[in-house]
C-alpha cells in the first residue's frame, strides 16, 4: 500500500524546513511595520474569524483574498502578510483571513468560514475579486467556485479568477494518513469537499500552479483538477513551476513582475 503520510510530508522532504515557520513569522511582522494595513477585522464570532486587509497606495483596483495552508490544522494569517506585496504594488487591496483549525472545526465548516470572510472583505472593497490559496488554502479557494459554493451570489459574480497554488483538490487520500486523527475526514465529507469531484460554477476561471520539485502527490492533485475541470467547461491553465518546492513556490507573490503574480492579476 502507498505510504500516504510520506506523500503529503512536505517538510520532511525540504532541508531546513523546521526553521521556516519562525522565518515566515518574522518576515511578515517586519512587512506589517511599513505597510498600510487594517488588522483583525471580524467576519464572524469565533476568535479566529478575523482577517487583515492590506491597502494599496491609492484607490484599490479590486480585492485579492489570500487563504493560507497548513493542512487546515496549523498556522494563521500573521505568517503571510508579506505575500500581499505583489498584488498591493499592482494596486489591489489584499485580505488575509484566519480560520478555525481542525479538530475544533471540520473542513466543511472551514469552507463556510472562508466564504464568510470573502463576503465581508467584498463588502469593504469594491471592484473585481481574485482568490489565491496555498495548499489547504488552494482547496478552500477552489471550493468557492464550485456550483455548491457557499459564497453569496453577489460576491461570486465578482470573482473573476482563482489561483490555486499547490492545492489539495482530492481529499480522499488524506483519510489514509495520521493527520486524519486531527482532520476527522469521513468518506462522505472527503468526497463532498473535494473540488476535483465537484462541478465548477459556469464560467469559472482557475489557474493551477505547483512546483516541479514538490511531492508527486501535489503534482497529481494539480493535474487532476486541470484535467477534470477542463472536461466540465471551466477555463483552466496548469503551470508546473521549475524545481520549486512546496514553500519556495510562493515567493513570487511578493513581486508584481513575477509570472505567478501575472497569473493571479492578469486579464
Amino acid at each position: 500500500m502507498r505510504d500516504w503520510d510520506d506523500a503529503f510530508n512536505n517538510m520532511g522532504h525540504v532541508e531546513g524546513s523546521e526553521a521556516l515557520p519562525g522565518f515566515w513569522a518574522k518576515r511578515a511582522e517586519a512587512y506589517r511595520l511599513g505597510t498600510r494595513i487594517e488588522t483583525d477585522i471580524p467576519y464572524g464570532r469565533a476568535p479566529r474569524e478575523v482577517f487583515d486587509l492590506v491597502r494599496p497606495d491609492g484607490a484599490p483596483r479590486g480585492l485579492v483574498v489570500f487563504v493560507h495552508g497548513g493542512f487546515w490544522m496549523r498556522l494563521d494569517k500573521s505568517y503571510w502578510t508579506d505575500l500581499a506585496e505583489g498584488a498591493r504594488a499592482s494596486g489591489w487591496a489584499v485580505a488575509i483571513p484566519s480560520y478555525t483549525l481542525t479538530p475544533e472545526a471540520r473542513i466543511s465548516a472551514i469552507t463556510r468560514q472562508i466564504s464568510a470572510a470573502i463576503d465581508e472583505a467584498a463588502r469593504l472593497v469594491s471592484g473585481p475579486i481574485r482568490l489565491v490559496g496555498h495548499s489547504a488554502g488552494g482547496h478552500l479557494v477552489t471550493r468557492m467556485i464550485c456550483e455548491n459554493s457557499p459564497l453569496s451570489d453577489q460576491t461570486r459574480n465578482r470573482v473573476e479568477h482563482v489561483l490555486s497554488i499547490s492545492g489539495l483538490h482530492d481529499l480522499r487520500p488524506l483519510r489514509h494518513t495520521a493527520m486524519n486523527d486531527t482532520l476527522r475526514l469521513s468518506a462522505e465529507e472527503a468526497t463532498e469537499e473535494s473540488p476535483a469531484l465537484l462541478t465548477p460554477h459556469p464560467g469559472a476561471r482557475v489557474s493551477i500552479w505547483v512546483g516541479g520539485g514538490e511531492r508527486p502527490e501535489f503534482i497529481r492533485q494539480a493535474r487532476l483538477l486541470d484535467m477534470i475541470w477542463q472536461g466540465l467547461d471551466a477555463d483552466t491553465d496548469l503551470t508546473i513551476d521549475g524545481d520549486h518546492n512546496h514553500f519556495t513556490v510562493l515567493e513570487g507573490l511578493k513581486s508584481p513582475d513575477s509570472p505567478i503574480c501575472a497569473a493571479l492579476l492578469g486579464a
